[in-house]
């Protein structure tokens, strides 16, 4: 799924007035109603009272159409129409004219210097002030509105974005926080970075049927990752397949008391598929990964305790390493050789990062299209420090360009980041995988998909919708408390059944 800016999600929109062809104020229409009937299902109590703010804009005439079609619905609504500027929008004028009058909807209009309205506690506030297209800081009094409004013990909830958030950009100044927020179409791109989630609260979208043919036209970096995607990349298994058809993988993984990331990492690359999968490790692992994974073939590093040497790497189509393996000089050394013998794309995570962040130089000898897992401290390590969530995007798209790799920069949505500069957005996971283990689980089974043949790309898009679905099924059973990487790996073919069973018509 595309996440378009709002320039171009305006465009949109008047393609789809021009060419559906709809007026304007039915599309208004269609979207109050989308946001409605979403509405009436999470807040069911039609006593509960809802003070619907608006400003003057489009947004504002989204939520006057929103005020009539709840109070049809027997909502006991209030409106405020806040006076900002001097021009109204057509299409707001044309809503505002459709309020019926009478003593059921309450109508206000809120001027500047006004004294602020009381809101009792049990209230809904709708936000419809300020829409996506704002790109400057709320000021003066409207400004203390949204900060009172923020002050209230109520439920806010916001139409299409929260006052006050930018769409595209790091905001700045005063914002609706909102507990729910309800967009149209596509996901907002300012939605999907840690930074606004205290204004965004919990977020959902819905079509409103914009036109097809202008979306597939337009082009965008940004992507959002779901279950259509990741299905349109499952590869299909044929009757005479065999385990050689599914490549062969090394994992370089695991140190004196770290030997559970291997294990935990090697278990997941085997349940992503993988043909055959060899663990190299220390000495100290070799009896334990023989009984904890005997599907798994070790090759035992000449060191008691840490990596400090690479086997013989012409048999393997993918090469994961990082997971438990420490920073020690001898597996420094060790990881500059396979940086420069390697002739397959790596899958590099946690100390093997830390091990390129220490020596930069290291960086250059990367092979091209290896995947990169950092979660955001590795990342600083690996390519400093920025100010907010869209410029480290922005650094993390030219690293991933400058250095020819993919970049999966872990958390609630996973971005995965590629040569081209297109930045992919996960939808999948939940914050009971917050706890050790689960990025060694990820790195297993993006390298079991890269040793299948998907491509780099593919394999980081799948994998981290998989992943992230496998911590929701898991999550669904045992609770997000509860939750442990190694349900991950129990779940993983769950997953994986999700995403088929719905190609397969089930």
């Amino acid at each position: 799924m595309k996440i378009l800016n709002a320039t171009q999600i305006k465009e949109l929109d008047n393609y789809t007035i021009a060419h559906e062809p709809i007026a304007s104020i039915d599309l208004m229409e269609r979207a109050a109603t989308t946001f409605v009937n979403w509405f009436v299902t999470k807040f069911t109590d039609e006593d509960t009272p809802i003070y619907i703010f608006c400003g003057p804009g489009n947004n504002g005439g989204d939520g006057l159409a929103v005020a009539r079609l709840l109070q049809e619905r027997f909502y006991k609504v209030s409106v405020f129409a806040c006076q900002i500027g001097t021009d109204a929008t057509k299409d707001f004028q044309k809503n505002w004219e459709r309020l019926p009058r009478d003593k059921d909807l309450k109508i206000f209009s809120i001027w500047q210097d006004d004294y602020l309205p009381e809101i009792p506690s049990e209230a809904i506030v709708i936000d419809a002030i300020f829409g996506s297209g704002l790109n400057r800081p709320i000021e003066a009094y409207w400004a203390n509105l949204v900060e009172y409004l923020n002050d209230q013990s109520v439920t806010r909830v916001a139409i299409d974005i929260p006052s006050g958030t930018f769409a595209d950009a790091h905001t700045e100044g005063v914002c609706i926080r909102a507990h729910e927020t309800f967009t149209f179409e596509f996901p907002k791109l300012s939605f999907l970075f840690p930074e606004n989630h205290d204004k965004i609260g919990n977020w959902t979208y819905q079509s409103i049927g914009l036109h097809r043919d202008c979306i597939e036209k337009t082009e965008t970096p940004y992507h959002f990752i779901d279950i259509e995607l990741a299905r349109s990349l499952l590869q299909i298994r044929q009757k005479y397949d065999h385990k050689g058809t599914f490549g062969h993988a090394l994992m370089i993984t695991g140190s004196y008391g770290k030997i559970g990331a291997a294990i935990l990492s090697a278990r997941a690359c085997l349940r992503s598929g993988v043909g055959l999968l060899t663990i190299h490790a220390p000495k100290c692992a070799y009896p334990i990964l023989q009984m904890s994974i005997p599907e798994a073939m070790v090759s035992v590093d000449r060191h008691e305790f840490f990596f400090s040497e690479i086997p013989t790497l012409n048999k393997y189509q993918t090469i994961g390493i990082g997971c438990g393996l420490d920073t020690k000089q001898t597996s420094a050394e060790s990881m500059e050789v396979l940086l420069e013998e390697s002739k397959v794309p790596l899958v590099i995570d946690a100390d093997g990062l830390n091990l390129i962040s220490k020596n930069k130089k290291l960086l250059s000898k990367i092979p091209k299209n290896s995947i990169l897992t950092p979660h955001p401290k590795e990342f600083e390590r690996l390519f400093g420090k920025a100010s907010d969530d869209f410029a480290r995007n922005k650094l993390q798209r030219w690293m991933s360009q400058e250095l020819s790799v993919y970049i999966v920069l872990k958390g609630a949505h996973t971005c995965i980041t590629s040569p081209e500069g297109n930045c992919y957005f996960n939808s999948t996971g939940n914050p009971g995988m917050a706890t050790g283990g689960t990025g060694d689980v990820l790195t297993g089974i993006l390298t079991g998909l890269l040793a299948q043949g998907y491509s780099s790309l593919d394999a980081a898009i799948l994998g981290v919708y998989l992943h992230g679905l496998a911590g929701d099924l898991a999550a669904e059973e045992v609770g997000q408390e509860a939750l442990i990487a190694g349900d991950l790996i129990t779940y993983l073919g769950k997953a994986f059944k999700k995403v088929e069973d719905g190609r397969m018509g089930g």
